[in-house]
């Protein structure tokens, strides 16, 4: 059962746009509100007594820098916190599980190494010391390397899609296990009618963070979301009511952001067929959303990364 509910906010469309006139005051009240929250999960991950903490999300949620932030606040209160990526755990393209269709089914658990993760889990369990893989993502397995952990008495966060799936952390006593689902809780709409929900917003960060940061257009994201929901849908959503913490990672400001970048990458690309219609109906909801500059981004924004590039 999750300990810590955060229910979702439907907020006026209108209501953001007057508080977009101030849109300094909109962007620091937002980012103060984010490291507050995560201030209250390291708090509470403090509180449990845990050594590791599994964090999962939905695609784009923001969990990776998420573990990240918590892992400084830990440290700031003096926690030592290190961070582990299940992605160091891929057994490698040519033994990922293919779907119906023959594609590779990259959302699937059995792209990790499930018993490697137990095992690890386990050593950093009881004797706070363990050894990871490193994942060479160019060759697309896993390299010769390996990196040496030790928690001196701390806490270590493994964030990844499938952190909250039990088979991981079977080997482990309950009481050394902590549990946080990262995810949007904010959506809007105008006259009480929903027009942007989380899903929306997931969509915006994943595209543009392609296109901005690498001049990618948005139609292999936008080919490949549909698989990425039903991924979810079937390795990720079952698990979330065994969270301890719902950390919400809803930037109101964000809005903004969206709606500006979305002016210059439809400028940008051209897309054709039913990526277009999908495109063209996300990038519709913010139509009536005032556009932020990106200038109001802070430096150590969790937002960075979604939109710390720049649209060519």
């Amino acid at each position: 059962m999750i300990t810590i509910w955060v229910p979702k906010r439907l907020v006026e469309v209108d209501l953001y746009n007057v508080a977009a006139r101030s849109p300094q005051m909109l962007a620091d009240l937002s980012e103060r509100s984010y490291r507050q929250r995560v201030d209250y999960a390291a708090q509470k991950v403090q509180l449990s007594g845990a050594k590791i903490v599994m964090l999962t999300g939905p695609s784009a949620s923001g969990k990776t820098t998420s573990a990240h932030c918590i892992a400084r606040a830990l440290q700031q209160q003096g926690t030592p916190a290190q961070v582990i990526s299940l992605d160091n755990f891929f057994k490698g393209a040519e033994f990922y599980p293919r779907l119906p269709d023959g594609t590779l089914d990259y959302e699937n658990p059995d792209t990790l190494d499930l018993p490697l993760i137990k095992q690890c889990l386990r050593e950093l369990s009881e004797t706070g010391k363990t050894t990871l893989p490193v994942y060479d993502f160019s060759a697309e397995k896993r390299s010769d390397k390996a990196e040496p952990i030790d928690l001196q008495g701390g806490v270590c966060l493994v964030e990844g899609i499938h952190a909250l799936n039990p088979e991981l952390t079977g080997l482990v006593k309950g009481d050394d296990i902590y549990r946080i689902y990262a995810g949007l809780r904010e959506e809007y709409c105008i006259d009480g009618r929903r027009v942007i929900n989380t899903q929306d917003i997931r969509l915006c960060r994943r595209t543009l963070r392609d296109a901005a940061a690498r001049g990618r257009s948005p139609e292999k994201t936008l080919a490949m979301w549909d698989r990425v929901m039903d991924g979810e849908t079937r390795y990720i959503k079952g698990f979330k009511t065994t969270a301890d913490f719902l950390l919400d990672t809803s930037f109101t400001y964000e809005m903004g952001l969206i709606a500006q970048l979305l002016q210059k990458v439809r400028r940008q690309f051209v897309l054709e067929g039913h990526n277009a219609e999908l495109w063209d109906e996300t990038a519709r909801r913010f139509e009536h959303v005032a556009p932020l500059p990106l200038d109001l981004l802070p430096a150590d924004s969790m937002l960075r990364e979604f939109y710390g590039g720049e649209v060519n």
